[in-house]
């Protein structure tokens, strides 16, 4: 553990910061779970309505900078052609 009382500041900061960019993580990951659920369920109105979700929560988490804007574009091109395939 660190001496100076700024990085002993910044090493619980960090730790704090990485708890909630996992609930984040997390968050995405339970909102493309529930997109592709419905997806092999072949319910189009439940998929649509969590394509829609998840969505918002990818383009949110990635806004924060939690994750980057090509990885989120990529899950949700992903979801969006499983979403469309189902049609």
């Amino acid at each position: 553990m660190a001496n100076i009382k700024s990085v002993r500041k910044r090493a619980k900061q960090a730790l704090e910061r990485r708890d909630h960019n996992m609930a984040l993580r997390t968050e995405v990951r339970s909102a493309m779970k529930k997109v592709t659920k419905a997806i092999a369920a072949g319910n189009k109105e439940a998929a649509a309505q969590s394509l829609r979700e998840s969505q918002r929560v990818i383009d949110r988490i990635v806004a924060k900078g939690v994750m980057h804007r090509n990885a989120g574009a990529r899950h949700k091109s992903r979801l969006a052609h499983a979403f469309k395939a189902l049609k």
